[in-house]
């Protein structure tokens, strides 16, 4: 497979389609049949702690590469403007190495989103809201 088109959905199908995108804005998720033909589901989380999807002209790209260490064709690769870029298979190395990485981005997001924000912030946020503007 070579390329890919971008599909806005609801929900991600049961049975999804070779070279299809699926995209759910709503439950911040992605999904496709893997690359490489094996037909793997290939699903990833979207947001600040996980990939993102861009469109142009129906063309999706997904950021960062997408790697499927964990499956038996160990495929890698980058999808832009929905073509097809191979990278290198992924070692168990890469692949434990890559887990660890996603795994340590999501907690620091969590845990600074639950972070108290700083003194002079809460101040500031208290100033406007005495002068309604916050």
């Amino acid at each position: 497979m070579t390329d890919f088109r971008l599909a806005k959905v609801h929900y991600v199908p049961a049975a999804p389609e070779p070279g299809v995108l699926y995209v759910s804005e709503e439950y911040k998720i992605a999904m496709h049949l893997c690359a490489c033909g094996c037909g793997s589901k290939v699903p990833v989380s979207l947001g600040p702690a996980g990939w993102t999807v861009t469109e142009r002209n129906g063309r999706p790209t997904i950021r960062p590469s997408i790697g499927s260490g964990q499956l038996p064709c160990r495929s890698h690769y980058f999808i832009t403007d929905g073509r097809v870029d191979w990278l290198r298979a992924m070692s168990a190395a890469q692949t434990v190495a890559a887990l660890n990485s996603d795994h340590g981005r999501r907690e620091a997001y969590y845990r600074d989103l639950n972070r108290k924000p700083r003194w002079w912030v809460r101040l500031w946020k208290g100033m406007l809201g005495l002068f309604g503007l916050g």
